[in-house]
């Protein structure tokens, strides 16, 4: 009688997956807790963090019919495979087979998510306090100097020229543009790059507030900008038809992210578009985060993320976010040594980050952190859009140049 139940259980444990839990697989439920953690009891950006680790969890979990992985030469892992069957002429693709994510990850793959978000972005994205004040142009620029930093320090690593180009996009906090570049330039280490962009991102608040307190003084951290001037229509969707037009001339590799975001930002401004603009800002960029952030997340099994090259692309990334709010905030103040008359509070110039509208949030908190009734958020808009289009020119500039 007992044998037969213990043949029973057996029977039963090999028909579930248990025997197939490694350890690594529970090391990354540990990493999946703390991003929930950081998610939903922090606040950190749940609309990024929760899709991204609840694709890690399901990568990390001993599933059928999710995620075709195939092992790659360098000891990464390419995931989201899909089965090709071709017709007996050679040349026409017959039938294709794969899992859920197999077909929900081409849109990484493809290049899709990247502009879709883009569009979002732009949809929702004020450039008015850019336009008001130019200069801020040049926050936005050298807050781009972590992206320098860091494809010098990845060079100095080992890593070839592209994959440099593409873990030092890390340090521009765009997700989006991270992700195109890695597609272009550096595919078998695109889950490292994009896990560790969009981680970056979310941690926004905990990375830079002690930067931007160690680089400004208490008498920096109190200057109270000017009232920005009121911006018409006109001149909004002027700029986003220059912008259009100058960027892709000087770097068209870049004309999917800039093209989709500028048409965003257009559909915003030229208010004859309401329900295009509603569908860009909402139902289409909330559908396309949860499909990209899971992807993203889908990337993470233990084999491929607890690799020593996976962890130096992680740091790097640190040192890109930590370069790239320093830039802005010293470039701030070189400002102010020349316009003491109109000077910048060195605490948006960590906004020149791509991370919209994150970096510019954090710039009005330690604001108000240090003069409750200094109010930085729309000073600080301008160098965070102005990121925005920095990274990806600089994006494009490293296609252009090193894409095979």
């Amino acid at each position: 009688m007992l044998l037969d139940i213990f043949n029973d259980f057996t029977s039963f444990f090999q028909l579930t997956a248990f025997s197939l839990v490694t350890w690594r697989m529970v090391v990354m439920w540990g990493v999946c807790v703390l991003l929930f953690y950081l998610a939903v009891r922090k606040g950190f950006e749940p609309l990024l963090l929760i899709p991204i680790a609840f694709g890690a969890l399901l990568a990390n979990l001993p599933t059928e019919g999710l995620i075709t992985s195939v092992p790659l030469a360098n000891g990464q892992i390419d995931t989201g495979v899909l089965s090709l069957q071709f017709a007996p002429d050679g040349h026409r693709i017959s039938h294709i087979t794969g899992g859920l994510y197999d077909f929900i990850s081409q849109g990484i793959k493809l290049e899709l998510f990247p502009p879709i978000i883009f569009l979002g972005v732009g949809a929702l994205t004020d450039f008015g306090p850019l336009i008001a004040n130019p200069r801020m142009l040049l926050l936005g620029g050298a807050a781009q100097f972590g992206v320098l930093i860091t494809f010098i320090g990845a060079n100095l690593l080992g890593f070839t020229s592209a994959q440099a180009a593409s873990i030092g996009i890390i340090g521009g906090a765009d997700g989006p543009t991270a992700i195109f570049v890695a597609t272009k330039l550096a595919p078998d280490l695109l889950g490292a790059i994009a896990v560790a962009a969009y981680t970056y991102m979310a941690l926004v608040p905990l990375i830079q507030p002690p930067i931007m307190r160690a680089l400004t003084t208490k008498k920096e951290r109190l200057i109270r900008m000017k009232s920005l001037r009121k911006v018409s229509r006109a001149e909004k969707l002027t700029f986003a038809i220059l912008v259009t037009i100058i960027t892709i001339l000087l770097v068209p590799a870049v004309a999917p992210l800039i093209g989709m975001l500028m048409l965003g930002n257009f559909l915003r401004e030229c208010a004859v578009t309401d329900r295009l603009l509603k569908a860009s800002q909402n139902e289409i960029i909330n559908v396309v985060t949860i499909f990209l952030g899971t992807s993203v997340g889908i990337t993470m099994s233990g084999e491929n993320f607890l690799q020593v090259q996976t962890m130096m692309i992680i740091g790097l990334g640190v040192i890109a976010f930590g370069f790239g709010t320093a830039g802005g905030i010293l470039v701030a103040k070189f400002i102010n040594v020349f316009d003491r008359k109109n000077p910048v509070n060195p605490l948006i110039g960590s906004a020149g980050v791509s991370a919209v509208p994150m970096a510019a949030r954090v710039s009005e908190v330690e604001g108000q952190r240090a003069d409750p009734g200094n109010h930085l958020l729309m000073h600080a808009m301008g160098p965070n859009v102005a990121g925005v289009i920095g990274t990806a020119v600089i994006a494009g500039y490293y296609i252009a140049t090193l894409a095979r």
